[in-house]
């Protein structure tokens, strides 16, 4: 018998009702855990209110016909835009966890980066995608440990494995002070563990006790370097806001930036992704790719993320959400609505392609993208 129409997976017409579901389905605490941001959630309430405050301005009576979603994403040409973001856990959400979701982007042609922190080992991710046809990337995201020699280990697993490139996230020497995290009193259930970090070395102890000693451990510019000269993998950086920083990036011969504010669980009142997007694209100029997450809910939040300079988008708490609802089905129906929220926007704004999602479909007194960058190479 097919699934009911009330069932969450059918039902479900926006990545809203998906949270919606998933909120009904989680106990609270592990809904505390995904859905939380730190502090008092400025950054997290801000990721999604910037990008609604962006008007579309549309364009009417443009020739669509042939029109697509491809974009080319460093040597890679992708079928559309959006990628799943590295989630820790995710099996609190979903018996099968990270497979689910890998899976379900493979099937959809969506990237999948795989966290550090996931419950299911690398290998049988890879698995599970690389012989999926019209895949899109599989990359793995790295916590840096406290031991080069661990790190190293793990990104040539990964490599062994399949995977494509590696993403250092740098955003997060610390845990944020998640609030609501904490009055829920959330643990690991038994039997819900980092499956990559089990024979992870401690940290040595610190003389002091700045943050119990843990920045002592966080990665540097000097790591990043003998991080890409350990793999002929790409490296990506996660987790950079600032335009200065973005520019030293630049200069280390690395892959590309995701811009990230780590969904609002680190520092709060950090400015949203929507904001530091533009700032970066003039920064270092329009060739080099930027991916952006933090706060896209909707196929026109992904419009106005290319139209501000991105080359994709990431997207994080929508997959826990339609993971804990329905597996790796809705996994691949949330994306798919996405997608199609994707292109009738672009139809609706006149754009045959991403190609011609430019500034002045934000700002109509831009005729042509800012002198400081060119538009990139978007197919």
């Amino acid at each position: 018998m097919p699934p009911k129409q009330d069932d969450g997976v059918l039902a479900a017409v926006s990545l809203a009702d998906y949270a919606d579901a998933a909120r009904a389905r989680l106990e609270p605490a592990i809904w505390a855990y995904f859905s939380g941001g730190a502090g008092d959630e400025r950054t997290l309430r801000a990721n999604v209110e910037a990008w609604q405050r962006l008007a579309l301005w549309p364009r009417v009576l443009r020739p669509l016909a042939g029109g697509h979603t491809r974009v080319r994403l460093g040597a890679q040409v992708l079928a559309h835009p959006i990628m799943l973001a590295p989630v820790a856990h995710q099996q609190l959400a979903h018996p099968d966890g990270e497979w689910a979701s890998a899976l379900a982007a493979a099937t959809q042609g969506a990237g999948y980066v795989l966290s550090t922190q996931s419950n299911v080992p690398m290998e049988q991710v890879a698995h599970a995608v690389l012989a999926e046809q019209g895949r899109g990337p599989l990359w793995f995201q790295l916590y840096w440990q406290a031991d080069r020699g661990f790190n190293g280990a793990l990104v040539q697993r990964a490599e062994d494995a399949g995977f494509e490139a590696i993403v250092l996230t740098v955003d997060a020497p610390v845990q944020g002070v998640r609030d609501r995290e904490l009055r829920s009193r959330f643990s690991l259930p038994a039997g819900v563990r980092a499956v990559h970090l089990q024979d992870a070395p401690a940290p040595a102890a610190a003389p002091d006790t700045y943050c119990a000693g843990l920045p002592a451990h966080a990665p540097d510019w000097d790591d990043v370097a003998w991080l890409r000269a350990q793999t002929r993998l790409p490296v990506w950086l996660k987790g950079v806001l600032h335009p200065a920083d973005a520019r030293q990036v630049q200069s280390l011969d690395v892959a590309g930036l995701i811009i990230s504010n780590h969904g609002g669980r680190t520092l709060d009142t950090a400015p949203p992704t929507a904001q530091a997007l533009p700032l970066i694209r003039a920064a270092v100029g329009g060739e080099w790719p930027l991916i952006v997450d933090g706060g896209i809910r909707r196929g026109t939040d992904v419009l106005k993320a290319i139209a501000l300079g991105a080359d994709a988008v990431m997207i994080g708490r929508p997959m826990v959400h339609a993971l804990a609802t329905g597996g790796a089905l809705a996994v691949a129906r949330m994306l798919r609505l996405l997608r199609d929220e994707l292109e009738m926007a672009m139809a609706l704004t006149g754009c045959r392609t991403l190609a011609d999602a430019g500034r002045q479909l934000l700002d109509p007194a831009v005729e042509a993208r800012p002198d400081t960058f060119s538009a990139p190479d978007r197919m």
